[in-house]
């Protein structure tokens, strides 16, 4: 079943990454009508919350900046962003690095049990699934942001 998780997030990740290269970037900082925030925001958000997810940020790793907590985090939004806010580029970096990490977690690791169950899953294997479906969510969301931004631009 490992395999097959790993897959699935290996699909999603590369698929996410091909779509934000084919982006045109005047979109990217776009905030389309209907919408809470940015793509830069969901690419932003999608690292930050699967290094939540996946590797205890921002207690237990140090791969990304502390700061993305308060950037892109539920609840977050690129209105109130001040300071040193990731290109999209420095954030499809992390995003290669992270599935890079992602790839060498032990397959014994996906069985052990969470102290309390999150988003109704028991074992970081499901954390790890919430994930990658956390993930294509997201992806779908830039889909429906960059269609927006550009009917909105044509206008």
């Amino acid at each position: 079943m490992t395999n097959y998780l790993i897959k699935q997030a290996e699909i999603t990740r590369n698929g996410l990454l091909s779509d934000v290269d084919k982006l045109d970037t005047k979109l990217l900082d776009v905030k389309p009508e209907g919408f809470n925030n940015t793509i830069h925001w969901q690419i932003g958000h999608i690292l930050t919350v699967s290094e939540q997810f996946l590797f205890g940020f921002p207690k237990q790793t140090q791969h990304i900046p502390k700061h993305y907590y308060d950037l892109f985090t539920n609840g977050t939004k690129p209105d109130d962003w001040s300071g040193d806010v990731p290109s999209v580029d420095t954030l499809t970096d992390q995003l290669k690095d992270q599935l890079d990490r992602m790839k060498q977690i032990p397959t014994e690791q996906f069985e052990q049990k969470l102290e309390k169950p999150l988003f109704g899953q028991d074992t970081f294997g499901g954390l790890a699934a919430f994930a990658v479906f956390h993930e294509a969510n997201h992806i779908g969301q830039i889909h429906a942001m960059d269609f927006s931004a550009q009917v909105e631009l044509k206008k």
